[in-house]
């Protein structure tokens, strides 16, 4: 199972200051979860503040045993939110978590900001 994480107090920069209006993390949380229905190896959770604000709106893909990747710089919709599913469904499908790149949906593009290696693996070799 791969989890999706997504930021549910992000703000895209220009708006950061202003804080009007609702985060726009909450806009993508509820667009990730319209569409990871039907996903059956991904789960969606929201978190308060994962520390990415330069990057707003943020996201964490995990799994257990496996890299966890954040992501960052999203418009709240369905093109990012259906990019992010579809990436995270790779993840659940690799044993390392790795998605080769010519899988990675055009939506994710440039927009990883991490990459972490699994906690019980504290030094794995992926090239």
């Amino acid at each position: 199972m791969t989890t999706i994480t997504v930021c549910t107090t992000c703000r895209q920069p220009a708006l950061r200051e202003a804080k009007e209006g609702a985060p726009c993390g909450e806009a993508l949380l509820a667009a990730v979860r319209e569409a990871a229905e039907g996903a059956e190896s991904v789960s969606v959770r929201g978190t308060a503040c994962l520390m990415g604000c330069e990057h707003g709106c943020n996201i964490a893909i995990s799994g257990t045993g496996k890299l966890t990747y954040v992501l960052g710089s999203f418009a709240p919709g369905k093109e990012a939110a259906a990019g992010i599913v579809e990436y995270a469904q790779g993840h659940a499908s690799s044993d390392s978590g790795a998605v080769p790149f010519r899988q990675w949906p055009q939506a994710i593009k440039g927009h990883f900001v991490a990459r972490i290696p699994p906690l019980d693996d504290p030094a794995p070799d992926l090239g």
